[in-house]
């Protein structure tokens, strides 16, 4: 799991959303500048994209500003006290949307997608403990209007959590 300040992709900028911004090679290096160190000086990027600091500093806020990347701190839920992460696989009768609108007002839920296959939805969710995870999924998930089944994959182990993608 990193730690350090990552950039990431926004709910905003969403796979499919049809109006996603040019990002130039530029950009892009700036970007995995930051991904490297997400507290990285301006005048440092600037230096190995060839950009004076004022330029990088524009080109940042220009990216925040379009949706294209966020700056976070990104921590490991086992050392702030969140034990149990799962992802649960959800059908629904009916329209989707509210349901995951529903899901993304939950705090447990970390990811939310509407997907194509055996689910119509797949959530993340970060929890304290097994009791934690069991209220989530039973009181709250299962009793949203047109919920008709879900499925938990618990985690075992996290083997690999990364946020690179974007320069590859």
């Amino acid at each position: 799991m990193h730690s350090e300040d990552v950039a990431s992709r926004s709910a905003d900028s969403r796979i499919g959303n049809g109006s996603s911004p040019t990002v130039d090679a530029v950009s892009l290096a700036i970007i995995e500048q930051l991904q490297e160190d997400g507290r990285r000086p301006y005048a440092s990027i600037g230096k190995a994209v060839g950009l004076s600091e004022a330029a990088v500093r524009q080109r940042v806020q220009k990216l925040l500003d379009q949706g294209v990347m966020q700056i976070v701190a990104v921590t490991d839920p086992l050392t702030v006290g969140l034990r149990r992460q799962a992802m649960v696989g959800i059908n629904v009768e009916g329209d989707l949307d509210p349901v995951a609108e529903a899901l993304t007002a939950m705090a447990e839920c970390e990811y939310v997608v509407m997907t194509a296959g055996s689910f119509d939805l797949m959530v993340e969710i970060v929890c304290e403990d097994d009791d934690h995870l069991l209220e989530v999924i039973n009181k709250r998930i299962r009793a949203l209007p047109g919920v008709r089944s879900t499925e938990s994959f618990v985690y075992l182990k996290l083997k690999k959590q990364t946020y690179m993608w974007g320069t590859r």
